[in-house]
Formats: C-alpha cells, sequence, structure tokens
C-alpha cells in the first residue's frame, strides 16, 4: 500500500484524534469520515410518524422563513 506523509496543524491533529476510535488509524478516520452518502442511503430509516412530524415541522420553517422574507422585502420598498 502507498503511503503519503501530511503536514497539519496541531488544531487539525486535535480535531482528527478526537474522532479517533480505540485500535483505528488515522487513515482509517480520514476514509470513515469522507465517505459520501446518497440520500437514498436514508430511505427507511424514519417511521411514518417521525416523517410526518419531520414533514411538518419543514412546512412551518418554510413558511416562517417566507413571512419574514415578504416583510423584509415590504421594508426594502
Amino acid at each position: 500500500m502507498a503511503t503519503k506523509s501530511l503536514t497539519i496543524t496541531q488544531e487539525a491533529y486535535e480535531r482528527l484524534a478526537a474522532w479517533k476510535e480505540p485500535r483505528e488509524s488515522f487513515s482509517e478516520v480520514i476514509t470513515r469520515i469522507t465517505q459520501r452518502y446518497s440520500l437514498l442511503d436514508l430511505a427507511g430509516t424514519l417511521s411514518s410518524s417521525e416523517a410526518k412530524i419531520l414533514e411538518e415541522y419543514n412546512s412551518a420553517v418554510r413558511e416562517d422563513i417566507k413571512k419574514r422574507l415578504e416583510k423584509t422585502a415590504s421594508l426594502i420598498r
């Protein structure tokens, strides 16, 4: 397996080390936390009632944002 040496700041090292599990290499940490996921990976993770609650919350947030934008737009005019 080919290897590369990296220079990182102390802060970056500490953040990476905080993600590290026992017996896990830093290469394994980097690979694990940089995996790309698809939204389809989340399919089926919520129950019907949880999905409904999330949908209602999102609708309420969108409505609130819409009202705030309309209010801001009216103040600018």
